[in-house]
């Protein structure tokens, strides 16, 4: 069975009898995506080299759903994913992610920064000004574009507080994520070689990750 037809059969049966009974079947799934994690981590090495050090069991994220403070109490996400980032996991910095479902709309590749709080994005919206032509370069370059041609998320509706509402780089300052999404298909995870071929995918978003990270670490 394939990630995806497994991820499809789960979304359908998503309770903790049927995940027992098919328990084995998650397990091999679990651990030939740890495998490829490994691969797709050795790939982004050429590039990113927090990525010899990744360990795919930490970078990876449980099947668990946390639902204490959610409506809706189905016990399994519906898909694998994992993350990278150069300073850790759990460092609240901008990074790699990667999800695998069984539709399109749960499967991409993504990189940047996810649910700042209001002290980062005010140290990000201030260095994105003090260095416009840098970003721009950056988020303009066709390598990026070609892959990731728009912001992720939701935005302010209207520029935020203490900026001029006619500010020439209103649409960044409205951001309220700084992250780039390429939708693929769940196929993709069926190629054998799609570790590889992510980490190819993946290396346009270094430079808006470097950005993101310089700037919210820089003193």
């Amino acid at each position: 069975m394939t990630l995806p037809e497994f991820l499809r059969e789960l979304a359908a049966n998503n309770d903790r009898t049927w995940f027992a009974a098919h328990r084995d079947i998650y397990d091999g799934l679990r651990q030939q995506w740890l495998d490829d994690l490994g691969r797709l981590f050795n790939a982004m090495s050429a590039y990113e080299p927090a990525a010899r050090y990744a360990d795919p069991k930490r970078c990876c994220y449980r099947i668990y759903r946390d639902t204490r403070f959610s409506p809706d109490k189905t016990p399994f996400k519906t898909f694998f994913s994992a993350e990278l980032t150069p300073h850790g996991r759990k460092s609240g910095l901008a990074g790699w992610y990667i999800q695998a479902g069984y539709e399109k709309s749960y499967s991409g590749l993504f990189g940047g920064l996810w649910s700042p709080d209001a002290a980062q994005l005010r140290k990000l919206r201030h260095a994105i000004v003090d260095n416009i032509e840098e970003f721009e370069e950056i988020i303009n370059s066709p390598a990026l574009t070609a892959l990731y041609p728009g912001w992720w998320g939701p935005t302010l509706k209207t520029i935020p507080k203490g900026w001029p509402k006619d500010h020439p780089q209103a649409p960044l300052l409205r951001l309220l994520h700084y992250g780039r999404e390429c939708e693929v298909t769940p196929d993709f995870f069926t190629d054998t070689q799609w570790p590889e071929r992510a980490a190819e995918m993946m290396q346009p978003l270094k430079p808006l990750i470097d950005f993101l990270n310089y700037s919210l670490t820089e003193e």
